[in-house]
């Protein structure tokens, strides 16, 4: 009887420690991350959309690349010099940039709940906090599969950093920037992330990036941060990228429609698409 009693008492002490667990994690408050958050890019010379801001974009970035991968670089900007889109066709067609271009430009919304963090910016990332387990069959996607863990660094019971890994399979061809700074082709990288509010600076939020790619020598870290807009009721955008766009894709070839709607070339000799398939003008 007496140790039927003790087993209860046991078995009580245990549920109650569970409970009071559950408690302490479920009034830990998380971080105000509300508002329009806008991409801080400081002004260097040649195209703004860059992974690491604080460097100039394409050479001047610095890539860890290997030796395979800067041969491939340099052949894609050589044929950027003609004319072409190179290894950046892909988006410049208005497909989704995917990781992590997607956070290297514009605005973003960050959406916390307990079981997941949205950012809503060019595209939509889900970012699960529900210590679910990595899935083992997962579909290619631009974004990726992103798990996060919300940590509580000062022990004040307020979350201050969400931890954050993403992996493939992605959809690709991924590059870093409009120079065609690229991703392995293998669209299986890793990205550890550590997303944070400025310490000095409540309205700068940061997101240390570091990409884990068999095109790189090392692993690659920048620091980017967003700075918080001070409109109560922000205008997002509603806008596409394809809306307006003048410009075609056919097959592996990036064409653009003149004002009178007729295809026109994007660089000097390039040869009209392949139309074997419509009925052949009379001569």
């Amino acid at each position: 009887m007496v140790y039927r009693s003790t087993l209860m008492a046991l078995a009580l002490a245990t549920v109650l420690t569970l409970t009071v667990g559950d408690v302490e994690a479920q009034d830990k408050k998380y971080p105000n991350w509300k508002g329009e958050w806008t991409t801080v890019i400081p002004r260097l010379p040649g195209q703004q959309l860059r992974f690491d801001p604080n460097k100039p974009y394409g050479k001047g970035q610095q890539a860890p690349l290997t030796e395979e991968y800067l041969k491939i670089y340099q052949a894609n900007l050589a044929e950027q010099a003609e004319g072409g889109q190179g290894l950046f066709l892909e988006h410049a067609s208005c497909l989704p940039a995917g990781m992590p271009t997607m956070m290297s430009a514009g605005t973003h919304e960050f959406i916390v709940t307990p079981e997941t963090t949205y950012i809503a910016g060019s595209d939509l990332r889900r970012i699960f906090t529900d210590g679910r387990p990595w899935p083992t069959d997962v579909e290619p996607t631009y974004q990726g599969f992103s798990m996060g863990q919300w940590i509580d660094e000062h022990g004040d019971g307020v979350y201050d950093v969400l931890e954050v890994e993403t992996r493939g399979p992605f959809k690709g061809i991924r590059t870093y920037d409009a120079t065609g700074l690229p991703l392995h082709f293998d669209n299986d990288s890793t990205f550890k992330e550590r997303i944070f509010l400025d310490k000095n600076n409540p309205s700068i939020l940061h997101n240390v990036i570091t990409v884990f790619d068999r095109a790189l020598t090392r692993p690659w870290t920048v620091d980017k941060t967003y700075r918080r807009g001070g409109s109560k009721y922000p205008n997002w955008s509603r806008t596409s990228c394809l809306e307006g766009t003048g410009y075609v894709t056919i097959g592996k070839e990036f064409y653009l429609v003149g004002a009178d709607g007729s295809l026109m070339p994007t660089r000097k000799g390039q040869r009209p698409p392949d139309t074997s398939y419509f009925p052949q003008a009379q001569k």
